[in-house]
């Protein structure tokens, strides 16, 4: 049985500038066949990228992956949001969320529009409750004279090392990184305990690389059927209130009090999940509900 990714004619390289840069321009430039997809994976980046032009860090031991998916109807916002919604439902994720439940920890969701991981509340940034960034989705459509071939999806996963975020990269937004190996650590293997460090740190052995393959596969599984849906709900509206309804079940904003920033516009209230477009519901404190496409949220309470 052909491998998930075989199909998907996955490559993978020490080092690279940016998977998703490096995949957008082999399809512009005709280097791989756009009407198939393409899985790249990297053990570190040097130009790493996240959403709005912030520099993603990429320290070896984590996961760099980008899937060029050939697609050809437009692309909404709904679509990072159907990515993350896939992602929480990963079994790496799945398993971690049971422990975490199982100890009364927040768990493990989708942060509108583009981040998973999880809320808990700390002392510092004033009160405000911190988020703990686990991954990031970065979706790129990719245009050639006018026409659109296909979409690149790129996910950045803390896996071994939570990169200390810098002005580059949390840009005064209340959230620091997180890793897996810091909520769910690595299962006792036969190695002793300084390989298991080098592998954690390194991401070298084959161990780790049987860890990253596996990981690769759930991921790249995550992302298929992600695309799938999306074509799905394109197709067939009245399927949206569906996956409204499961996206709820992972969205980490529920309820909660929040402050949206915009062009130096702040805006309070309470996020009631996301409209049928993607975009999120703010009830603010005149209690009219507000649709936002893009927005930085500090969370308040």
């Amino acid at each position: 049985m052909t491998s998930l990714l075989t199909r998907l004619n996955h490559y993978h390289v020490e080092a690279i500038d940016s998977t998703n840069s490096t995949l957008i321009q082999r399809v512009k430039t005709q280097q791989i066949e756009s009407t198939l997809p393409h899985l790249l994976t990297a053990s570190t980046q040097s130009a790493g990228r996240g959403q709005h032009q912030r520099s993603w860090q990429s320290p070896k031991g984590n996961v760099y992956l980008s899937l060029y998916y050939p697609y050809h109807s437009a692309i909404t916002g709904l679509l990072s949001l159907i990515v993350g919604c896939e992602l929480v439902q990963m079994p790496v994720i799945t398993e971690l969320n049971q422990l975490r439940q199982h100890k009364n920890l927040p768990k493990i969701g989708v942060k509108w529009a583009n981040d998973i991981g999880f809320y808990e509340h700390t002392s510092d940034a004033h009160g405000l409750y911190l988020f703990n960034k686990l991954a990031g989705i970065l979706i790129e459509p990719v245009w050639q004279v006018g026409q659109l071939f296909g979409v690149v999806i790129g996910v950045g996963m803390n896996i071994h090392t939570a990169p200390i975020l810098n002005s580059k990269t949390q840009e005064g937004m209340s959230y620091q990184a997180t890793a897996l190996a810091n909520l769910y650590p690595s299962k006792p293997s036969k190695e002793d305990n300084s390989q298991n460090q080098d592998n954690r740190n390194h991401g070298h052995s084959s161990q780790s690389m049987i860890e990253m393959t596996e990981l690769y596969t759930q991921i790249a599984q995550a992302l298929t059927n992600a695309m799938q849906r999306f074509d799905h709900l394109q197709k067939t509206p009245e399927a949206i209130d569906l996956f409204l309804s499961k996206f709820a079940q992972t969205d980490v904003l529920a309820g909660r009090q929040i402050q949206v920033s915009q062009d130096n516009k702040t805006q309070q209230g309470s996020a009631q999940g996301i409209d049928r477009h993607g975009c999120l519901q703010l009830l603010n404190t005149d209690g009219n509900i507000m649709p936002l496409f893009t927005g930085r949220i500090d969370v308040t309470g």
